[in-house]
């Protein structure tokens, strides 16, 4: 089971210097979950490419038309945000945040992964990466 975070699934929907990685690592048809942190936040990163001028509002509508579609079909494992998410998040910015300097919503993403059990963990965060590596989640 794989955890990617936000950057993952944003490099999937729009294109950057991750996007052809991103789609590589689909076309292994791998099951990636998708918590309500992902959701909250990808759609707070297309607003932001909005507001940035970086894509038009059509082309955002577009895109959450496609997010939408690939969810209805199933692409994504959809699960709640693990019950203990929070407080693990709390542990890894107390053990892991002073050598690191991960933000908040990064260890959140790691600390997901970790309560959810997953395998590997997907991200193009230099940070986040270092974090998940330092708790043990493989990152390809």
């Amino acid at each position: 089971m794989i955890y990617a975070d936000t950057s993952f699934f944003v490099s999937l929907y729009l294109q950057d210097q991750h996007s052809q990685e991103a789609q590589r690592r689909m076309a292994q048809h791998p099951h990636i979950w998708l918590t309500p942190l992902h959701w909250a936040e990808w759609t707070h990163a297309i607003a932001q490419h909005v507001f940035r001028r970086k894509i038009s509002a059509p082309e955002a509508r577009q895109v959450y038309r496609d997010f939408n579609a690939d969810r209805d079909a199933g692409l994504w494992m959809e699960v709640g945000l693990p019950e203990m998410a929070f407080e693990t998040c709390v542990q890894l910015a107390r053990r892991r945040g002073p050598r690191l300097g991960v933000r908040t919503l990064d260890t959140l993403h790691v600390a997901s992964a970790l309560e959810l059990h997953a395998e590997r963990f997907w991200t193009f965060d230099e940070r986040q990466s270092k974090l998940a590596h330092a708790e043990g989640l493989k990152s390809s």
